[in-house]
C-alpha cells in the first residue's frame, strides 16, 4: 500500500521548487476541467511522481510553465479501452510568442499504382468465374505460395505493462531493452496496438518528463493518437490546447489526428480551423476533408458538408468509402431533395470513376434507396452470369464494349502514348516499329493476335513449340485469322523451338519475329486495335505497366475496360488433350442506371481484390 500523503506531500515539495518557490492554491472543482492551467495541481495520488523531487531542473519560468502545462494535463484520466493505431514521428518547433500558428509543409508519399490491393481483409468465397483473370480474389487464387512470415523484429518483443509503474519501475524496464533506440517511441507505439489503458501511458509520459525534463513533440502525437482512437475528447482538448502554447508548427499527422478527434465533438467546428490552417500551405488530404464532412453531417450542417464534398472533389482528391457511407446514412434520416440529388450524384460519381463500394457503403445505398418516402425500392444482392442479364430484374446491363467514338479515343492514344511515344516498357526501336507497322498494315484484318511466348510458357510439361501448336491449331479450327507474335531465337531449331514445328504454325497462322530485346507488348497492342473492335488478344500478361503510361484517368478507364472485353486467357491446358479459355464478359462491371433499376458492383467482405480485377457480386435495385 503506497502512503499517499506522503506522495503528495513529495508532489507538493517538489512543485514548490519547481516555479520557484511559489505556493499554490489546489483547485478541486470542475470549473478548471479541461483547461491548460498550469497551476493547477490535478497529480495528487500518482505513483508516476513520486520521484519527481529528485531530479534538479533549472529552467526559466516560462519554461517550467510549459512543462507543467503539459504533465498537469496528462497524467490523471479514467481507463478506456482503444483501437490499434499508429501515427509517425515528427518534430515541431518550440513556441515563439510573435509567431502565428501554422502548419509545416511535408510532402506526402503515394503507392505505386500497380498489383496494389484494395483493403479487403483476406479470405475466400466462391466466384461465378472461378478462373477469370479479372474476378475478385483470382490473384489469391493463382497463387501457389503462401506469404514469407515477417520476421519478428526486436521492437515487437516489447509488451506494455497492464497497470501504471513508477518512475522507478520505468527506468527498471527500460534497462531490460537497452539495445532498443528511442525506447518511449516504442513502448508507446505497442501501447497503442495492444489497447492498452491510457492510465500506463500517463505513467510513461511521467517518467519521460522525470528523466528528460521535457516530452517530446512526437510523444504527444502518439499520446493524442491513442486519446482520439479511444474518444477521450477531455484528453484531446487537452493535447490540442497543449500544443498551441507550445509550438508555432504543426505537422500533418498532428492536424490530421487533432481535426478527427475535434470533427467528432462538440468542438467540432475548430476542425475546420484546423482544416483552413492546412491549406494555407497544402492541400488537405482526403481524410481531412472526410472527416470535417462526418462533423458537419452529424450536426445537420448539409449543405456545408456538401459544399466540402465538392471541394475535394474540384482539388482531384478520390473520397474514402466511409465519407460517402455517412451521406447516405444521414439521408435515412433527413428527407431532403437536395440531399437526394447529392446522393444521387455520388452514385454517378461511382460509375465515372469506376469506383466500388464495399459491403457497408453497399448496404447504406440498399437502405437508402427503401427508405425514400412513396418510391417502393426493392434492393436484393445476386451475381450477374456471363450472358450478362441480371436474375432478379432481368436487365441486361451495359455492353462492356466500346462506342466507335471511344475506340478512336483509346486507339489514338494508345498509339501516341504506348507505341511511338516515350514508354519506357517497350523497349524496342522505332526502325523495328515501322517495320511491324507496315506488316501489319499489308494484310487483312486480324481475329486474334497471340503472344507466342507468353503462350508457349503456359505449361512446363510440354516442349515450347508444342504448346503453342496445339494452341494456334485448336484456334485455326476455328477458321479465324491469327497473327503470333514471337522472337528471333524461335528460329533458330533450339530444343525449344524445333524447325519443322515452327514451320506448321506458319501454314495457319502469320508470325512477326521481333529482335529477341524487344517488348512485343506493343505489337500486340497495335495489331489489335489496328484490326478493329471485334479482334482480341491472347495473353496472360495483365499489361499494367503500358497501362500506366496512359496520360490521364479516362483514358485508363477505357483501357481496362477494353482490356476486358478482348483479353483472352488460356485457363485450362492439357497437353495433347483440351485446350479452354476462360470467357469474355459481355458486360461492364459499373454503376449503372435505367431510371426504374439500380445496379451497383460490390466488394465483397472476405474476398482479397486487386487493382487490375472487378468485383463479381451486385446489389440489384429495383422500383416497384
Amino acid at each position: 500500500m503506497r502512503n499517499t500523503s506522503r506522495q503528495s506531500g513529495l508532489w507538493r515539495a517538489s512543485y514548490r521548487a519547481l516555479i520557484g518557490g511559489r505556493t499554490i492554491q489546489r483547485v478541486t472543482g470542475s470549473k478548471y476541467r479541461g483547461k491548460a492551467l498550469p497551476y493547477v495541481e490535478r497529480l495528487h495520488g500518482f505513483s508516476g511522481l513520486q520521484t519527481l523531487g529528485k531530479y534538479p531542473m533549472f529552467w526559466p519560468v516560462p519554461r517550467r510553465q510549459q512543462l507543467f502545462a503539459v504533465i498537469l494535463h496528462l497524467l490523471n484520466r479514467k481507463h478506456v479501452k482503444c483501437f490499434p493505431f499508429t501515427t509517425t514521428s515528427q518534430s515541431a518547433i518550440p513556441v515563439d510568442p510573435k509567431a502565428t500558428h501554422m502548419l509545416s509543409t511535408k510532402t506526402r508519399s503515394k503507392g505505386r499504382d500497380g498489383e496494389e490491393k484494395e483493403g479487403r481483409a483476406r479470405g475466400h468465397t466462391s466466384s461465378p468465374h472461378p478462373f477469370s483473370l479479372f474476378s475478385a480474389g483470382a490473384a489469391k487464387r493463382r497463387s501457389k505460395k503462401q506469404e514469407e512470415l515477417l520476421m519478428i523484429s526486436k521492437k515487437n518483443g516489447i509488451r506494455p505493462p497492464e497497470k501504471p509503474l513508477s518512475v522507478a519501475e520505468w527506468e527498471e524496464l527500460r534497462g531490460e531493452f537497452k539495445g532498443i533506440s528511442k525506447f518511449e517511441d516504442v513502448m508507446l507505439e505497442q501501447m497503442i496496438k495492444c489497447n492498452s489503458s491510457i492510465d500506463v501511458a500517463k505513467s510513461l509520459l511521467s517518467m519521460v518528463a522525470m528523466r528528460k525534463g521535457d516530452i517530446r513533440y512526437n510523444l504527444l502525437v502518439k499520446y493524442l493518437a491513442l486519446c482520439v482512437r479511444q474518444e477521450q475528447m477531455a484528453e484531446v482538448y487537452d493535447v490540442y490546447d497543449i500544443m498551441k502554447v507550445r509550438f508555432k508548427t504543426l505537422e500533418t499527422g498532428a492536424y490530421g489526428l487533432l481535426i478527427k478527434g475535434l470533427s467528432g465533438s462538440n468542438r467540432w467546428r475548430e476542425a475546420l480551423l484546423l482544416l483552413q490552417e492546412i491549406k494555407k500551405v497544402m492541400t488537405p488530404s482526403k481524410r481531412n476533408y472526410g472527416d470535417c464532412i462526418k462533423g458537419a453531417l452529424n450536426n445537420q450542417e448539409i449543405n456545408l458538408a456538401c459544399e466540402l464534398y465538392h471541394e475535394m472533389l474540384a482539388k482531384d482528391l478520390i473520397p474514402n468509402l466511409d465519407t460517402l457511407q455517412v451521406f447516405f446514412d444521414i439521408g435515412k434520416c433527413v428527407k431532403d431533395d437536395q440531399l437526394k440529388s447529392e446522393l444521387l450524384g455520388i452514385l454517378l460519381y461511382l460509375r465515372e470513376n469506376q469506383l466500388y463500394p464495399g459491403e457497408a457503403l453497399m448496404q447504406s445505398i440498399k437502405l437508402w434507396f427503401e427508405s425514400i418516402p412513396g418510391e417502393k425500392w426493392e434492393g436484393h444482392l445476386t451475381t450477374i452470369k456471363n450472358s450478362g442479364k441480371c436474375p432478379v430484374c432481368n436487365q441486361n446491363l451495359e455492353a462492356i464494349h466500346l462506342s466507335q467514338e471511344e475506340y478512336n479515343a483509346l486507339r489514338e492514344k494508345i498509339i501516341k502514348d504506348v507505341i511511338q511515344g516515350t514508354d519506357a516498357f517497350r523497349k524496342t526501336t522505332p526502325q523495328e516499329l515501322e517495320e511491324f507497322q507496315n506488316f501489319v498494315e499489308n494484310r487483312p484484318p486480324y481475329d486474334i493476335v497471340i503472344d507466342g511466348l507468353n503462350v508457349a510458357n503456359i505449361s512446363n510439361k510440354r516442349n515450347q513449340s508444342q504448346t503453342l501448336l496445339d494452341v494456334v491449331f485448336h484456334l485455326a479450327q476455328q477458321n479465324l485469322r491469327l497473327l503470333v507474335l514471337g522472337r528471333k531465337h524461335m528460329l533458330t531449331g533450339s530444343h525449344s523451338w524445333k524447325r519443322h514445328i515452327v514451320a506448321a504454325m506458319q501454314k495457319k497462322a502469320d508470325f512477326f519475329f521481333a529482335e529477341d530485346v524487344s517488348e512485343d507488348d506493343p505489337f500486340l497492342l497495335y495489331a489489335t486495335l489496328h484490326s478493329g473492335s471485334h479482334c482480341k488478344f491472347l495473353t496472360r500478361d495483365l499489361l499494367r505497366d503500358h497501362k500506366a503510361c496512359l496520360p490521364d484517368n479516362l483514358t485508363r478507364h477505357l483501357f481496362f475496360k477494353w482490356q476486358r472485353g478482348h483479353q483472352m486467357v488460356l485457363s485450362h491446358y492439357w497437353p495433347g488433350k483440351r485446350i479452354k479459355f476462360q470467357p469474355i464478359l459481355t458486360y461492364d462491371t459499373v454503376v449503372q442506371t435505367t431510371g426504374d433499376t439500380w445496379h451497383i458492383p460490390y466488394d465483397e467482405q472476405l474476398v482479397e481484390r486487386y487493382s487490375y480485377e472487378v468485383p463479381t457480386k451486385w446489389l440489384c435495385l429495383q422500383r416497384k
